[in-house]
């Protein structure tokens, strides 16, 4: 298992200044199947996953503006087609997960979910006063015509159904969602948990925020408890992804991702790591 209560604050670190990981987060990755129907189709550096549910495709998240002619083109290279992608899934409206969502709607013709605050999010181009990296965080064309989902809600396209699980933290939006996945007669629980760092804008402390601490860490609580048997994340590497594709012996060996506590593990060194940016606010202010 990898120490994720060091791979966290070295993101806080090093994603803020977003311009500077711009060409690391969309270089290039050959897209693959991860289990069943349930394929990686985003760049190295940025999540974009791709499920096939038989009468449709769903696709959560689409990363930079300049990440959506690499992900039409690895969902090309599938060989499934663009204008078959039924909805487009973010999990938080921040340029380098949503910004590329408006030119593979227009692409598609398909319908963005996000949670009631991420559609506004999404909607004011990622220029929401509320989120902890406003100011920082780059804006993006806004979006037009998103479906809030209910928390908890599931949907079902084709023989797939996916459920929305309200996260709030990393933003206000934030949200995770599962779904499960078959080859045979083995189904696997997959959990695309959104971002869970706290990170924030120059100025921003969250001491001062203690509503949204509190949501923050209900979050924690809710991740932990996700159904979860592959762990996937917006940022691949915040849950050890490439190291535990690495391990795989051929592209059908599971086990390496397999993992029933990845979730709880994920949650468990986020919380450690509010506790540490909360302990060095306060400090601060002595």
């Amino acid at each position: 298992m990898l120490a994720l209560s060091l791979i966290l604050p070295a993101m806080c670190a090093a994603r803020s200044p977003y311009s500077s990981d711009r060409v690391e987060w969309n270089a290039p990755q050959a897209p693959f199947r991860i289990y069943g129907n349930t394929w990686y189709v985003g760049p190295h550096g940025l999540s974009s996953i791709l499920v096939d549910t038989g009468q449709g495709l769903a696709l959560f998240d689409g990363d930079l503006p300049e990440s959506a002619p690499l992900i039409e083109t690895h969902i090309r290279a599938l060989g499934f087609r663009v204008r078959d992608v039924k909805w487009i899934l973010n999990s938080h409206a921040h340029s380098d997960h949503a910004g590329g969502i408006v030119a593979l709607q227009a692409a598609s013709g398909a319908q963005v979910l996000a949670s009631a605050a991420g559609k506004r999010e999404l909607e004011l181009g990622g220029a929401d006063r509320s989120d902890p990296q406003y100011g920082s965080a780059p804006r993006y064309t806004p979006l037009k015509n998103v479906h809030a989902v209910r928390d908890g809600e599931t949907l079902q396209l084709g023989h797939v159904a996916v459920t929305a699980h309200y996260t709030p933290g990393h933003t206000p939006g934030s949200t995770s969602w599962t779904w499960t996945s078959c080859e045979g007669q083995r189904c696997l629980h997959m959990a695309y948990a959104d971002s869970l760092s706290a990170i924030s804008a120059r100025g921003y402390r969250f001491t001062d925020h203690p509503d949204y601490v509190a949501a923050f860490r209900k979050t924690f609580a809710t991740v932990a408890a996700l159904p979860c048997d592959v762990l996937l994340t917006p940022h691949p590497d915040a849950s050890g992804f490439w190291g535990k594709v690495a391990k795989r012996k051929s592209p059908t060996d599971m086990a390496p991702l397999v993992d029933a506590n990845a979730c709880r593990d994920y949650a468990g060194a986020a919380a450690k790591d509010l506790d540490a940016r909360l302990a060095r606010e306060r400090a601060a202010s002595r």
